[in-house]
């Protein structure tokens, strides 16, 4: 049996559907702005987990996911008279039009741009360049600060690096890495400072510094801080996972009386990092 084939037409009307006051869903009848914002992170994390695990099937399905959220947000706008999903793809694409002077040189997606044209490097300095343009003319109209519009809601690590960048592009900024782990030095210094004084507050505030230096250290290195971590994460798990099958091999369990202790897991830790060469 085939299916239908179904167009973004078609999911508009579904979410109109799902949000017809008198034969709607009752659980999306009852969604507004703030509550879909935990799903819609959720699904973006869900599709870069898919893409990390090279999950081809999942990463369209998790995508699918994540557009529905789009879909989502323009149902609440539309219903409130704000804006639709038409002027979100109009916005959308005259500004992507603006931003890619290199491949359609007027700004009209029928250009033709002269073979031969930007490198890489050019192609992202011009980008940069044209998102400052952007940033300047709106504090020129509204008095923004060159830290503005780095949305809130992103992780923390995330957002630091974005942060850094904005300072960056009028000038304040290390110049070498090597500063930067000067500053990641004098970060722990201030930490065993702050412990030694016993004052808690300050040593969150030291290892909220030292995070943040971290992330400029990333920053300067080209390394994507959050990509970074998650890899981290999975190869904790994927060692500790291996401490756990030892202890099961013994008959042993982690937490009762015959649990390994500290000395017999790092040893079985140092074990597993060996396997995986």
């Amino acid at each position: 049996m085939s299916h239908p084939s179904y167009e973004l037409e078609d999911l508009l009307y579904l979410m109109a559907r799902l949000r017809d006051p008198h034969s709607g869903c009752p659980w999306d009848l009852k969604q507004h702005w703030q509550s879909i914002v935990p799903h819609t992170l959720e699904e973006a994390y869900e599709v870069v987990e898919a893409i990390e695990a090279q999950d081809w099937a999942h990463v369209a399905e998790e995508l699918g996911d994540l557009l529905f959220q789009v879909v989502y947000y323009a149902r609440f706008a539309q219903e409130e008279g704000r804006f639709d999903f038409a002027q979100i793809l109009q916005g959308l694409v005259e500004k992507l039009l603006r931003r890619h002077p290199h491949v359609f040189p007027n700004g009209q997606l029928t250009d033709q741009a002269e073979a031969g044209g930007l490198d890489e490097a050019e192609v992202k300095a011009r980008w940069e360049a044209i998102k400052a343009q952007e940033r300047a003319q709106k504090q020129a109209d509204q008095s923004v600060s060159v830290l503005a519009g780095v949305p809130l809601h992103l992780p923390a690590m995330t957002r630091a690096v974005k942060l850094q960048k904005r300072a960056a592009q009028v000038g304040f900024d290390w110049d070498q890495a090597d500063q930067v782990l000067d500053k990641l030095e004098e970060e722990l210094g201030e930490i065993r400072e702050a412990l030694a004084q016993g004052k808690q507050q300050a040593v969150a505030e030291e290892v909220g510094d030292l995070l943040f230096a971290c992330a400029n250290l990333a920053r300067h290195l080209k390394v994507d801080p959050e990509a970074a971590v998650r890899q981290t994460n999975r190869k904790f798990e994927r060692r500790f996972h291996w401490i756990e099958a030892q202890c099961e091999q013994q008959n042993r369990s982690m937490t009762g009386p015959d649990a390994p202790d500290l000395a017999t897991m790092e040893a079985w830790w140092q074990a597993a990092k060996q396997q995986e060469g």
